[in-house]
């Protein structure tokens, strides 16, 4: 991959990450190729194919995002595969605002948009919320996929 390659890649990337920040549907799709694959760990859940990216996204700017009461971004680093993110958030719920953190790696595409991501949070996560018939099982069955928050002590 040459310097310009990759350059034009990790823009690609950025341009996803604030189109997320700014809650630009449209915009996020863009970004992605035409079969991506959502991993999230350790669950071992993968969403995989345009419309589970596109119902991914329905719910997580309809449900999730109105609880973000504000989020920083930690650290970044590129690699030859992606481009890794640690933020920084706080979620506002009905028992008061709790700090989580996530790790997300944007993966790139052949085509210079982006193959999927892989988030990553630990097994004391605690559960709040699910998409229905949302992920694959291996044998291609349909399964829920559920989103999950840390409290930062």
């Amino acid at each position: 991959m040459t310097g310009a390659d990759r350059d034009a890649r990790v823009a690609v990337a950025h341009a996803h990450a604030a189109a997320e920040a700014a809650g630009d549907f449209a915009a996020t799709m863009a970004t992605l190729d035409d079969d991506p694959v959502y991993e999230l760990q350790p669950m071992g859940v993968a969403l995989r194919g345009r419309e589970r990216a596109l119902r991914y996204y329905e719910h997580f700017f309809a449900t999730v995002m109105p609880t973000i009461a504000s989020y920083r971004l930690r650290s970044e680093w590129v690699t030859d595969e992606g481009v890794g993110q640690e933020y920084e958030m706080t979620v506002s719920g009905a028992d008061g605002d709790r700090r989580h953190a996530i790790i997300g790696i944007l993966l790139f595409g052949d085509d210079r948009r982006l193959s999927g991501e892989r988030l990553y949070a630990s097994h004391d996560w605690v559960r709040y919320g699910e998409v229905p018939d949302h992920a694959l099982l291996p044998d291609g069955a349909p399964e829920a996929t559920s989103f999950f928050y840390k409290r930062l002590r």
